[in-house]
């Protein structure tokens, strides 16, 4: 029991840190858009965050995954 928690716990936060990631980009590729055709706030700033955001999903996940190995074993 205590295995299946930990790996169903392991899908449902890495699929939100994808979320995050994905959200993040969206903004920073809609503000490129808004400033190629018109209005538009910082891209820079939502590339950074955007990659960092990125990062930090990757790095989640990657230390995520380990724990549910070990559990596994």
């Amino acid at each position: 029991m205590k295995r299946d928690v930990v790996e169903k716990l392991a899908v449902l936060i890495t699929t939100a840190f994808g979320l995050v990631a994905a959200l993040a980009w969206n903004e920073a590729i809609q503000t490129i858009f808004k400033n190629i055709y018109g209005t538009g706030s910082s891209v820079s700033a939502l590339l950074i965050y955007a990659i960092i955001v990125t990062v930090i999903a990757v790095l989640a996940t990657i230390w995520i995954g380990k724990m549910a190995s070990k559990v596994k074993k």
